[in-house]
Formats: C-alpha cells, structure tokens, sequence
C-alpha cells in the first residue's frame, strides 16, 4: 500500500461501518455502491486527518453535471471545512461542458456552489470538459498520497444509485493527472475559472445574459 498506517484505519473502519454492498479490500481495492459512496468519502475526509498521512492535501476533479447536487452534500462539506481549518489544503477542479457553461441557470449554480466553497477555504478552478482527453475527464479524489476515491456511476441527488471505487496503491499517476488538467501560469484552472466569472458574474447581477458570447470567450480562451 501506498501509505499502510491510512489503508489499515480505513479497511478497519469500512469492516465495522459499512452496511450495504460491498466488496471487501483486497489487494489495495475497495468498491461501494449507492448510499456508501457519500459516507466513504466522509470517512475518506476524516481518516487523512486523524492520520496525519502526508501531504495533508486533496486534489479533487469533478464532472459538474448539476452543480446542486454538491451544495446539498452537507456532510462531506463539513468534513472538507475541517480538514481546511487543521492545516490542510482542499483544491478542487470543476470540470464542465462549453454549452453548460454558456447556461444562464447552470452558470448561476455553478457560482453558488463555487462561493460555497470558497467560503470553507477551498482553491477552485475550472476545466472546459470538450477540450480534455476522455482519461482527463474522470470523476476522482486523490488523499495526500494515500488513496484515490473513483466515481465509476455517479449518483444521484439522494444518492440511490452510484457507484465508486477506491485504490490504495498507485496513487502518483493520479496526482500527476490532476496536476496537469490544473495546470500552471496563464492556463492555469483558476485563473480560467477567474476568466469565466469576470465574463458572466456582471450579466447574471445585471439581466444581461449572452450566451453566444460566452461561447466565444470559452473557444477563445
């Protein structure tokens, strides 16, 4: 394993908590289903700090199909407030569709739900899902260098269905993935996701949305 001392709290925690489906760690994989896949990824959140296991980071990509359905996962936001608030760093990198983008609703929740957040000391950036190659645009949160969370089926809003997986080995080549969608300098996810708000936080205040436009801001980018 990758970091023995996080896999042992975790396969220990999974065999006395974890209720519904199943399949039981062995070597170094653990797959959950449904309603497990929320809670995992609490005890996920929980196990890093009360492990100390370094470095004491999450890097998290997400496919935004619904940016709703984030806000109202008050646990694993809690969670991510306290790993922020003993020392730890959270970046999280929102992954979307140009058309979704250039949405005035989704827009308008998917800057709510960056502003939520932020609030709780989360570093956001944003990805342009059409530009990045399909390994690119995967479901994923990497542990300090301990675990990586896999969302295979995502679920839905009451998370009745969903399916995840989480490996505890071979976790480089999944921060190294992260790293390179969140890129450096100009390019960079955040200073996209600033590019983006620039554009459309005025004409959502103001009842100016233009679609077209921002289209042609994003193919500009």
């Amino acid at each position: 394993m990758d970091d023995a001392a996080f896999y042992e709290s975790v396969r220990e925690q999974v065999e006395r908590d974890l209720v519904q489906d199943y399949e039981e760690i062995a070597n170094g994989h653990l797959r959950v289903y449904a309603s497990d896949v929320p809670r995992l990824s609490v005890m996920l959140v929980r196990t890093l700090i009360n492990t100390q296991a370094q470095p004491q980071r999450i890097l998290a990509a997400d496919l935004t199909t619904d940016p709703s359905l984030l806000t109202r996962r008050r646990e694993y936001l809690a969670a991510n407030r306290q790993m922020i608030d003993s020392g730890g760093q959270i970046n999280r990198l929102f992954i979307v569709r140009r058309d979704d983008l250039a949405r005035e609703d989704y827009a308008r929740d998917l800057l709510a739900l960056i502003n939520q957040h932020r609030q709780i000391g989360v570093t956001a950036g944003l990805a342009v899902r059409d530009r990045l190659r399909p390994e690119e645009a995967v479901d994923y949160i990497v542990f300090a260098g301990a675990a990586v969370l896999v969302e295979e089926e995502q679920g839905d809003s009451d998370y009745n269905h969903g399916r995840s997986s989480v490996h505890f080995q071979g976790i480089d080549r999944w921060t190294e993935r992260f790293d390179s969608v969140w890129g450096t300098g100009a390019h960079a996810a955040p200073v996209t996701l600033q590019a983006y708000e620039a554009l459309t936080r005025p004409m959502l205040d103001g009842g100016t949305w233009d679609s077209d436009r921002v289209r042609q801001a994003l193919d500009a980018a």
